[in-house]
């Protein structure tokens, strides 16, 4: 049977997981696939390429999976769902931030891009301002991610601060180790700052 592209892309992931991306090498990939190395150049130029389309594939999975605000909504709301469906997207895989990290922007990312400019455009955004808006919440949705997955696979778990020395300190640390909690109130406090930018104009 002929190797397919989609089935490459699916064997990549499924490998990631089990290896982690430090480890995923074409050489191994072509030896889950049954197949000599060279065989995977006729489907992907170079191990950049496979890494784009294999974060592609992995925020594709995300479609469908919960819905999308309704007709009507506000644009805050549309890059609230957007971040959480990012962040769903790199945490399905094993270093699925540091893909991310690793992945260029390719064709379909630009126009989802801008599609979400031209609906910040509508809210009163300037050009430049939409554009940062997205940079930091990417960025954001990236970092706290990266961390996330990195904590994960840690040998050893930092000890909290003792709680009778510093109590502060201790309720912090326990406190951002909620991770959901914690992206959920980076979120707002982003949200909450490009409302307010479009509001001083």
């Amino acid at each position: 049977m002929a190797l397919v592209r989609e089935e490459v892309v699916k064997t990549a992931l499924r490998l990631l997981d089990e290896v982690g991306l430090e480890n995923l090498s074409l050489r191994k990939l072509a030896r889950e696939l049954g197949i000599q190395a060279p065989t995977l150049y006729w489907h992907f130029k170079n191990k950049q390429d496979l890494l784009d389309e294999m974060h592609a594939a992995a925020m594709a999975a995300m479609d469908g999976l919960d819905g999308a605000p309704g007709p009507g909504a506000e644009w805050d709301a549309w890059l609230a769902w957007m971040a959480r469906r990012i962040r769903r997207g790199m945490l399905a895989h094993r270093d699925g931030a540091l893909l991310a990290s690793a992945a260029r922007p390719i064709g379909e990312r630009w126009e989802h891009v801008e599609s979400v400019l031209e609906m910040l455009g509508k809210a009163g955004f300037t050009p430049d301002a939409a554009l940062r808006g997205i940079g930091v919440l990417t960025d954001f949705v990236l970092g706290t991610t990266l961390e996330e997955q990195q904590a994960a696979n840690r040998a050893e778990v930092p000890a909290a601060p003792d709680p009778a020395r510093f109590p502060a300190a201790h309720a912090a640390v326990l406190a951002a180790s909620d991770h959901d909690r914690r992206f959920e109130h980076g979120l707002a406090l982003i949200l909450d700052g490009m409302r307010a930018s479009t509001s001083e104009r």
